[in-house]
């Protein structure tokens, strides 16, 4: 066991007051920040790091902070929400703007920070708004040291500390010097880790004696004790005025754990050996390091094991681009420690998957999706009646309208979907149904080519770059294990190209299997299917989503078992349609009680003839919207009701 004695049956593992930023990482690797063609946005500054982190790795975390009343500041909160993190103690600030930092990776030791933080949100964290209550909830609470700065967010932390002491929550401090948020560089020299400086010295040691555990590196100790170059003399300046524990980070070497006395030498304290890894960026490894640390400590666990997984999160992370989303879930370090993990870390293509499917997602534990990304079907509805091609965008809009509509009567928040394509047809129905918390596909297969080609794009990768990161791309392959081999290592290849892509932009893939017919052979038919998808997974393809034809209840069974062993993270399956009746596919849900078998994506059944009707003028706006709504209800009452529906879920009230 640890030290230190955290209260026990609390809410909140983990409180963390401090900065809480948006950080805009260059994409670029190599490059100076004055020459970044792009940026990422994720969520940053070392609190907000830290609580997400503690989050991700499966405890109750909590953020006392302060954003703007902007995008900038919804972003964050809506990020750490997201993660599981309790942010009711963020204060949204109506004057100041949400703090941002630009941050670059020029080489293994260069990495450009520019803080732009002047007068900014979080540095006016209000101490009368610290709630008392709320800090007896917790079980332990972690300040910055960047908080004890100034006079306002020193006095918001000297109110969260007091109210911790007195409810017995652990108080950490995570030292986190940076110069040039305590005035003492340039403003572009944000990498800058370590000026001497008394007037800080004095302000920290000042502190000090609140907290009982104490976090920072040895440039970091070297300030809090005052003694430049020297650590055990700043060691024992600290435990002059502070009984805490004491962790000092030592990088690639790992850390020492000092409970007591300072020792002779650096190397007679307790020591933990650190993971040697390839460093990629350096900035968000602390962080890491304490949300692993803080994580396993809240859990019972030792020094030893504590320091390992901290260790180990750090490594992780200095492996990666960006600081709060590269942090580590609990899968990826049961990988870590599982002895069969790539030593690359950039190589382990295990790792790097873990990492990305099993953070905290949306769940659609079931799917309702009309589909209407069709262009060359609406065009020959539109050339058959004798319409002009350029009323389909509005076509489209009104189907966005019927989607909505059987949303509210139906109640069906949470499992409405639609897959809309980004051509000039679709565009504005697409920029519609964006952003309202549906599921959202979009196509990116040339219609009816065989082999696969991307439409209006010989770069699907670049054309990503621009897409919501919510939008799926949805790939319809006519693929047949059985093609003959250059066909089919062709189509492979396209496949592997858009894989690639999305595992780049961060955007799901659900991937559509459709038999050729001229190599369809009665009663095969499923296990061909079947075949197709385990040839992808030979491959290393391992999509979120599969889009496959009704099949035979043994072939949804036998689905669910390849999934539970090559991809037990896959979303699940979804039936398409191919545009038979209504009723058909009614029917067909009966066989589809197998759990993975998320629902249905239909299109042309559901608005075909409607749509005929609408381009010659036989059917209004309102008629269209209504019998499409219609038959859209069809199916989704059809699917609810199933034969045997074990996991059919429950309507909802709308909200």
């Amino acid at each position: 066991m640890s030290t230190l004695n955290f209260p026990q049956g609390r809410p909140i593992d983990l409180a963390c007051l401090g900065r809480l930023a948006v950080d805009l990482y260059a994409q670029q690797f190599g490059s100076r920040l004055e020459d970044a063609r792009s940026m990422a946005m994720t969520l940053g500054g070392s609190s907000g790091n830290q609580a997400f982190g503690v989050a991700r790795l499966g405890l109750k975390s909590a953020m006392i902070s302060r954003v703007g009343k902007e995008q900038m500041g919804r972003f964050l909160t809506e990020t750490l929400e997201k993660e599981g993190c309790d942010i009711s103690q963020v204060q949204v600030d109506e004057e100041r703007l949400t703090a941002l930092v630009l941050l670059g990776l020029k080489d293994r030791d260069t990495f450009p920070l520019l803080f732009v933080r002047e007068n900014c949100a979080d540095m006016a964290l209000d101490a009368a708004s610290i709630s008392e209550d709320f800090v007896a909830q917790c079980r332990a609470l972690a300040i910055t040291g960047t908080h004890l700065s100034t006079p306002g967010t020193r006095a918001a932390s000297a109110a969260a500390l007091a109210y911790a002491k007195k409810h017995g929550v652990i108080r950490v401090l995570d030292i986190d010097y940076r110069p040039v948020l305590w005035g003492l560089t340039a403003r572009g020299a944000g990498e800058n880790r370590y000026v001497a400086d008394d007037h800080v010295t004095q302000q920290l040691q000042e502190m000090l004696g609140e907290f009982d555990l104490l976090v920072g590196t040895e440039e970091e100790f070297f300030i809090a004790g005052g003694v430049a170059h020297d650590l055990i003399a700043s060691l024992r300046a600290v435990r002059k005025v502070s009984k805490a524990t004491l962790v000092v980070k030592r990088g690639s070497l790992g850390c020492c754990v000092i409970a007591g006395d300072i020792p002779f030498h650096i190397d007679g304290a307790p020591s933990f050996k650190g993971e040697r890894v390839e460093v990629l960026n350096v900035l968000g490894a602390g962080d890491a390091f304490l949300s692993g640390l803080l994580a396993s400590l809240l859990q019972g666990m030792d020094w030893v094991d504590s320091t390992r997984i901290a260790n180990a999160c750090g490594a992780i992370v200095v492996s990666r681009h960006a600081c709060s989303a590269a942090m580590p879930t609990q899968a990826e370090l049961a990988h870590w420690f599982s002895g069969s993990r790539n030593p690359k870390v950039d190589a382990d293509a295990q790792l790097a998957h873990l990492h990305r499917v099993s953070v905290q997602r949306k769940p659609w534990d079931e799917l309702c999706v009309m589909a209407y990304d069709h262009r060359s079907q609406f065009k020959d509805m539109a050339a058959e009646v004798g319409a002009n091609e350029s009323q389909i965008p509005y076509l489209k809009k009104l189907l966005v309208l019927a989607t909505e509509k059987v949303e509210a009567e139906q109640q069906l928040q949470g499992h409405t979907g639609v897959l809309i394509d980004g051509s000039s047809l679709g565009m504005d129905a697409l920029a519609s149904a964006t952003g309202r918390g549906w599921w959202v596909g979009r196509p990116v297969e040339l219609p009816g080519s065989r082999p696969l080609r991307f439409d209006e794009t010989n770069s699907i990768g670049s054309a990503m770059i621009h897409w919501p990161t919510e939008h799926v791309a949805k790939c319809l392959v006519h693929y047949h294990p059985d093609d003959a081999l250059a066909l089919r290592l062709e189509q492979e290849a396209r496949v592997q190209e858009l894989w690639d892509a999305t595992r780049e932009s961060g955007n799901e893939l659900l991937l559509e299997i459709i038999l050729p017919r001229d190599l369809i052979q009665a009663g095969e038919e499923d296990s061909a299917v079947l075949r197709a998808v385990e040839r992808f997974y030979d491959l290393g393809i391992k999509p979120e989503w599969w889009k496959l034809a009704p099949m035979q209840e043994s072939g949804w069974a036998a689905l669910q078992k390849m999934l539970a062993e090559r991809d037990p993270y896959c979303r699940g399956a979804v039936i398409l349609g191919l545009n038979q009746p209504l009723q058909y596919l009614a029917d067909s849900f009966a066989k589809a009680t197998n759990p993975v078998v998320k629902g249905f994506m239909v299109g042309r059944t559901l608005w075909a003839d409607a749509s005929k009707r609408w381009l010659k003028s036989e059917l209004n706006d309102q008629g269209f919207v209504d019998e499409v709504a219609a038959n859209y209800t069809t199916l989704v009452l059809a699917w609810r009701g199933r034969k045997g529906a074990a996991t059919r879920s429950p309507k909802r009230k709308a909200a």
